[in-house]
């Protein structure tokens, strides 16, 4: 097959600074080859049920996770170059399954979405129509959509070409990476997006140059409040969200894990500062999830502690 006509070339790019502060003090807290155990059960066991794995592409590759010194930014080391990435998101990842897969997502899904959308459109104090609001690596365009729906003008960008087709047929306007900078966003949101990104500063101060003077960028990522317990006991075959996930850490996907020093460190590197939606905005549109004590319990006490608690995974950043 074309695609394995040269596979001596290496698929990994090294890097040699922290991604988020640009740090070149680190070390190294893991390393495991990719081809032996408990990696290679982790790579079998995660992606055989999405589509496959190519071992052959990670070939006398090691699965190096560091901590920075500076901003506590646990990294992957050495990451995938543009052939594997094709590879693992084209290939490893069945697009077919992963759009199947997008269908399968209940009302309280789409309602946290709402919920939140009205909180920043309240926030901005203008008319849905007079907004735009821009979803960097929307995937299938769920959120752009929502969006649209409020009457907001929606944009989107991502690498997968389906998924752009897909969020086009919607009616959301797909920008490129060089066209960012030509656009001037009231919100751009980035969900589960900065994990990925082999160099996120750099991502962040390519975003501001499209922000509007007040506009703001979203980031969330994976939770890692527990990160440190869950590096300890190195439970690969730990599921998903279970205690001790390693989630937040999976070899080739999740590059970069955040605490809440690392997006602050990157945010003023970029010229950025965090920003907080009122809790008074965010308790007039709080609608998800009221059916039981405990989901009320936690719509009631979410937006205190994003406010007072500091949110250890989402920030809100505006220009300084």
């Amino acid at each position: 097959m074309e695609h394995l006509n040269n596979l001596k070339v290496k698929n990994l790019i090294s890097r040699e600074k922290c991604p988020a502060c640009n740090s070149v003090g680190f070390h190294v807290i893991y390393e495991n080859k990719y081809d032996e155990s408990p990696i290679r059960d982790y790579l079998l066991g995660f992606y055989s049920s999405q589509g496959t794995v190519e071992f052959e592409y990670l070939k006398d590759a090691s699965y190096i996770l560091c901590e920075c010194n500076e901003c506590n930014l646990i990294f992957q080391k050495d990451i995938p170059n543009e052939i594997l990435m094709e590879r693992l998101y084209e290939h490893w990842i069945d697009p077919q399954a992963a759009l199947e897969s997008h269908t399968k997502n209940n009302l309280e899904y789409y309602a946290y979405y709402a919920q939140e959308i009205m909180q920043i459109i309240d926030f901005f104090n203008n008319q849905p129509s007079l907004l735009d609001f821009f979803d960097f690596g929307m995937g299938w365009g769920k959120w752009a959509l929502m969006v649209k729906a409020f009457g907001c003008n929606s944009y989107g960008a991502e690498l997968s070409v389906d998924r752009i087709k897909y969020a086009e047929s919607n009616g959301i306007k797909s920008v490129k990476w060089e066209e960012i900078p030509e656009h001037k966003f009231d919100f751009i949101n980035t969900e589960q997006v900065f994990e990925h990104i082999s160099d996120p500063l750099q991502t962040l101060i390519h975003l501001k140059s499209s922000l509007k003077d007040n506009g703001i960028i979203k980031i969330s990522v994976p939770e890692t409040n527990d990160i440190k317990r869950c590096l300890k006991i190195m439970d690969w075959q730990s599921p998903k969200y279970s205690k001790n996930s390693l989630n937040a850490v999976a070899p080739l996907e999740h590059i970069n894990t955040y605490r809440r020093s690392s997006l602050l460190k990157m945010a003023e590197k970029a010229g950025m500062e965090e920003v907080f939606i009122p809790l008074k905005t965010q308790y007039k549109y709080s609608i998800t999830n009221w059916k039981n004590i405990t989901a009320i319990a936690k719509n009631i006490v979410r937006p205190v502690y994003r406010i007072f608690f500091k949110n250890q995974n989402c920030v809100f950043l505006r220009k300084h």
